[in-house]
């Protein structure tokens, strides 16, 4: 049989009940939890302060008395202020790291009935956390009854002992998970396992989160359903305020951010308080936070790390309790390497940062997001639409299929869903509808490629038609080049500059000529004269 070993804290107030007849008649959690005759401590190990040392006395006194068979065990501690939570776990902390715990021969409980509400949460931190490796000893008076012996209920923190519990603790988590993903449920095990993580960090913090990610990801979105889920959480108060950095211009980034004072610059007619302000006690969501200038990187630092900030022309400070979410489809890395990017705000924002994937990272999800789109699109319209079996079947092909770049991600999946719905007849959305919406993004995605390879299509037209991307791509290149350099020869040194320097006698232009050559391309298309 493994000892009993009791940790307690000596009680100001309860353990100290006045002379002999008040002491025997009266509940004394401490003597108390040695007085059950059902459960016996084979030693209590007593926390005390010194300046409690009489009433210390009469109680171990009184324990000999009822329990002479414990062993009582002494441990000063000292207290400034028992009621300042960081001395009070400091010092309790201190006690569990010194205790010698002998877990093979002794079970431990750890009596979270006496001294102050502070020193009762941090035992139960220290045992919760297994600093004190011990299940709870709680005590009570006993009802409609005058007993100085009271009840006591032993609390084991293994939650796997309380199923329902458990249970529960689970589906709050899944119902937090499933509000950041609007309900959605995705496939993807990588995009599962970001929500998951999101998830944690934002109940659990309140330092800037970034999202990161293409135009059309839902970094947007995201963000709103993290401060649904906070303010579900009671973690905020305030509002949510969102903001797209790329559409602010001169002034104007200064005043929507910081506010402004009447008269600051011409057109400030009247004070204004600025969005950081709106957000005090709220959330604010910067998208496009790399579009902002370095003023005001340098002054959102500032707001960021002392929740204070002088608006656009005053003298006086303002304050605002803030939490931030950041959104960027830019490299932050290369723009701080490129100085365009503030290197300590990219450091402070970027503690917890977050990719999201692209659509067509996540075809498998492909599905599922449909059918949301398709659910939006009716309680916006009011009008229920539905795919026929083959049209839903032709969508879903050619949506899931590799060749589907999906360059808009989810805002080009709701367009083509608004588009469908829109021509749908009776409420059915018809294979012709398909395949016209299949026609129309293709198309759309066709144009960035046309962009990206403009020497290409200028100089071949038609004919690019008649090489695989990857030379076409390289010869893309080799254009730019041309374009940068007044000759044939030029453009050649400056292509070939490495390999040049490993023969005897170059001959760049040649090299070059012979090239382009291959794509039926004449230098005298290129060079106005060589």
């Amino acid at each position: 049989m493994k000892k009993k070993v009791g940790i307690g804290f000596l009680g100001t107030t309860l353990d100290n009940v006045g002379g002999r007849e008040n002491r025997w008649k009266k509940w004394r959690p401490t003597v108390a939890a040695c007085w059950q005759d059902d459960f016996k401590f084979d030693r209590y190990e007593i926390v005390y302060q010194l300046k409690f040392k009489g009433l210390l006395d009469q109680v171990v006194a009184d324990i000999k008395e009822v329990s002479p068979a414990t062993e009582i065990v002494l441990h000063q501690v000292s207290f400034n202020d028992p009621w300042d939570f960081e001395e009070v776990f400091s010092r309790l902390h201190d006690f569990a790291g010194d205790y010698r715990f002998d877990l093979d021969r002794e079970d431990y409980f750890v009596n979270i009935t006496t001294g102050t509400h502070v020193v009762q949460i941090c035992l139960f931190l220290l045992a919760e956390s297994r600093y004190l490796p011990g299940r709870l000893f709680q005590q009570g008076i006993e009802a409609k009854k005058d007993s100085p012996k009271g009840t006591y209920t032993i609390i084991d923190l293994d939650l796997k002992r309380y199923d329902p519990i458990a249970a529960r603790f689970t589906k709050e988590k899944n119902q937090g998970e499933q509000l950041l993903k609007a309900g959605i449920p995705t496939k993807n095990q990588k995009f599962n396992a970001l929500i998951d993580r999101i998830e944690t960090i934002c109940l659990r913090s309140v330092d800037p989160i970034l999202l990161m990610g293409r135009t059309g990801v839902g970094k947007t979105e995201l963000a709103r359903r993290i401060f649904q889920l906070k303010r579900l959480k009671h973690q905020i108060s305030g509002g949510f305020v969102e903001v797209n950095c790329a559409t602010l211009k001169g002034d104007a980034v200064m005043s929507t951010l910081f506010g402004h004072v009447k008269g600051s610059f011409t057109g400030a007619v009247k004070d204004r308080s600025g969005l950081l302000k709106e957000a005090d006690g709220g959330l604010i969501f910067l998208d496009e936070v790399g579009e902002l200038g370095l003023d005001e990187q340098a002054m959102l630092l500032r707001a960021i790390e002392d929740k204070r900030f002088l608006p656009l022309g005053s003298d006086e400070e303002v304050k605002s309790n803030f939490q931030l979410i950041a959104g960027t489809n830019r490299d932050l890395s290369r723009d701080v390497a490129e100085g365009r990017f503030r290197e300590d705000l990219y450091a402070r924002i970027n503690l917890w940062s977050f990719h999201l994937p692209d659509l067509k990272e996540r075809r498998e999800d492909i599905e599922p997001n449909l059918e949301y789109e398709m659910m939006k699109f009716s309680t916006k319209t009011g009008k229920k639409v539905r795919f026929t079996q083959d049209a839903v079947e032709a969508f879903l092909r050619f949506a899931s299929a590799p060749s589907a770049d999906w360059n808009g991600n989810f805002r080009d999946l709701n367009a083509a869903v608004t588009r469908m719905g829109t021509l749908a007849e009776s409420g059915r959305i018809s294979p012709a509808v398909v395949t016209e919406e299949i026609e129309r993004l293709e198309r759309s995605w066709r144009k960035p490629v046309e962009t990206q390879l403009g020497h290409v299509h200028r100089l071949l037209g038609v004919r690019a038609q008649e090489f695989d991307m990857f030379d076409l791509s390289q010869l893309e290149s080799v254009l730019g080049a041309c374009a940068q350099a007044s000759s044939l020869s030029e453009a050649g040194r400056k292509l070939f500059s490495v390999s040049r320097l490993k023969k005897a006698s170059s001959n760049d232009a040649d090299r070059l000529k012979k090239y382009l050559a291959r794509f039926g391309l004449d230098p005298k298309e290129i060079f106005a004269k060589d």
